[in-house]
């Protein structure tokens, strides 16, 4: 049977190496019960929950990123040349 993590268990602030075994329902629910503890003066509590929030963040950017398109496409043109067509070329340019 798996033995479930419970906010007793992190006498510390956790690294990120540490975290990196935890999956994600767990993190979220262990970040939940060490943010209550915060919110009620346990202040070993809030740099725990802190740290377990900062995973849920960074483990929420990387699943987004691999979620972007690889090729944006053709860069806009800048802002300043809204008068030329794209593809048109300066005529007041010397070549």
């Amino acid at each position: 049977m798996e033995r479930r993590l419970s906010a007793t268990d992190m006498p510390a602030v956790p690294t990120p190496s540490q975290l990196s075994h935890i999956d994600d329902d767990e993190l979220a629910r262990l970040a939940s019960s060490w943010r209550a503890l915060a919110g009620r003066g346990d202040r070993e509590a809030f740099g725990i929950a802190h740290a377990l929030e900062v995973e849920q963040r960074r483990r929420t950017r990387v699943s987004q990123l691999q979620q972007l398109p690889e090729d944006p496409g053709p860069a806009p043109r800048p802002w300043w040349k809204f008068w030329q067509p794209a593809g048109e070329r300066n005529p007041t340019s010397a070549s």
